[in-house]
């Protein structure tokens, strides 16, 4: 496999070819803030948080779905990438219905971890108080439309890691949600196996253990680490 060289952030870096941008930054050392990308199942874009400025481009790249090319000048973090992350995450809040105080994930939660990362203690854009529904038809789980922010993670653990393809992105626009089945009621899906990875890997409280309280959801790093290392040795059966 051939090497790549390129300038991330005034460092020279040398990666394998089909490297990402993301993987890229992050074995220097460096972050950029992400919501969607998740180790072990494929990239998807859905959060833009990664956006990164490219030499010689107007447009800027999700670093988890842009492969390193050689020469690449790359910055992480500019005053436009900056507001961009901001903004991102003001519309995540006003877009759903994100009360921290009363959320299982208070403490524990990703989207909250960001918007103290950005700086973000006020929206600048008003609030929509969507009207959304919670799911609670399944006997251990339940779901909740209101602080789901579409990162799909679920869909993608379900789909690549446990086989069973329990979720999905229904509909379009302001309507579009993350549904069961064929839009049914979670515990009426029988392909459901019942293992709560779709729970595990979930960055807000959208996805909770029924009798979690407010901050009592925390997640478990080493069981999604175990599931991401079964996956990469196939351990698992689809």
């Amino acid at each position: 496999m051939s090497i790549v060289t390129l300038r991330i952030d005034d460092r020279d870096v040398a990666v394998s070819s089909g490297t990402t941008l993301l993987a890229a930054i992050r074995s220097e050392g460096l972050s950029v803030p992400t919501l969607c990308d998740l180790k072990g199942v494929s990239p998807v874009a859905a959060c833009r948080l990664c956006l990164v400025a490219l030499e010689g481009t107007e447009k800027l790249q999700a670093a988890c779905v842009t492969s390193v090319q050689e020469g690449m000048r790359v910055k992480t973090n500019t005053p436009q990438l900056e507001e961009i992350r901001r903004s991102v995450i003001e519309m995540l809040f006003t877009e759903g219905n994100h009360v921290c105080a009363i959320c299982v994930a208070n403490g524990d939660c990703e989207l909250q971890d960001l918007a103290v990362q950005v700086g973000m203690d006020h929206s600048r854009l008003p609030y929509r108080f969507p009207k959304r529904s919670v799911d609670l038809s399944h006997s251990r789980f339940g779901l909740d439309h209101n602080r789901c922010i579409l990162c799909t993670r679920c869909v993608r653990v379900c789909d690549e890691v446990e086989g069973a393809h329990v979720w999905d992105v229904g509909w379009r626009g302001e309507q579009c949600q993350i549904i069961s089945g064929l839009a049914e009621p979670w515990g009426e899906v029988q392909a459901c196996t019942d293992c709560g990875k779709c729970v595990e890997v979930c960055p807000t409280g959208a996805l909770f253990h029924k009798g979690d309280n407010s901050a009592e959801k925390h997640g478990h790093p080493e069981r999604l680490q175990a599931l991401v290392e079964a996956r990469t040795h196939q351990h698992w059966q689809p």
